[in-house]
């Protein structure tokens, strides 16, 4: 089943937002609640995140019915990049080196910005591009 492709853009906003905050802050913290947020996300879905609860319970009621929908696969593959992403930070913030928080935590942020504001979702332009690849080579 197809979803509104205006939740994982919402989910987007809340991972930049909850990313810039890592990055400004250092938090450990906010970053397992972050890394939490993906696997949920990648386990079940984005429907099944805690960012897609909210906005099925409180953003799409007063947004209106969704005019545009897409397949459930690729924005799926996209957190669990994000949660490859985030886990890389995540030991970097608790066990070193610090760059690596850094690196990995400024990557899963752009690519969340380009999500939110752009609606580019480089994970799942990644999804596409391996399906495409595996389709050749099968």
């Amino acid at each position: 089943m197809d979803i509104d492709v205006r939740g994982p853009r919402f989910g987007a906003a809340v991972t930049t937002a909850v990313l810039a905050v890592v990055l400004v802050t250092g938090s450990a913290w906010l970053l397992v609640w972050q890394t939490l947020a993906f696997a949920l996300g990648a386990a079940g879905g984005v429907s099944r995140s805690p960012y897609g609860w909210v906005f099925r319970a409180a953003v799409r009621p007063r947004i209106g019915p969704p005019t545009e929908f897409e397949a459930p696969q690729p924005p799926r593959f996209a957190q669990a990049v994000g949660l490859l992403f985030a886990g890389l930070g995540l030991v970097g913030y608790t066990l070193g080196p610090d760059w690596l928080g850094l690196a990995a935590t400024g990557a899963a942020l752009a690519a969340a910005f380009l999500n939110a504001v752009f609606g580019y979702c480089l994970g799942c332009e990644m999804y596409l591009l391996v399906r495409r690849v595996t389709v050749r080579a099968g």
